[in-house]
């Protein structure tokens, strides 16, 4: 089963390390293979490393796309983290 959800940066600071290792470590807790676009670039959601080059800002818009058995509840997760701003302050711009 694929699944594909759209959602939207909405902490200030974008997409840094704090936000990029709470993504991860989300991800890796599934077995579901995992994926991050942003305009036509795609990365391995489950690496920290290639999250960071997307080098996304706040308000940008991101694909995430997972694959597997357990991919639904994998995106709902990474949903609510999103939407929660990692746990950041929110850019009410965003």
């Amino acid at each position: 089963m694929e699944v594909r959800k759209t959602v939207r940066i909405v902490n200030r600071q974008g997409l840094h390390a704090r936000p990029c290792h709470s993504i991860v470590s989300t991800a890796l807790e599934y077995g579901s293979e995992f994926r991050v676009r942003s305009g036509e670039r795609e990365v391995n959601g489950k690496s920290i490393l290639e999250l960071m080059t997307l080098s996304a800002a706040s308000g940008v818009e991101l694909e995430l796309r997972a694959w597997g058995a357990d991919a639904e509840s994998l995106v709902e997760a990474l949903e609510r983290l999103f939407a929660e701003g990692f746990g950041e302050e929110i850019d009410p711009l965003s």
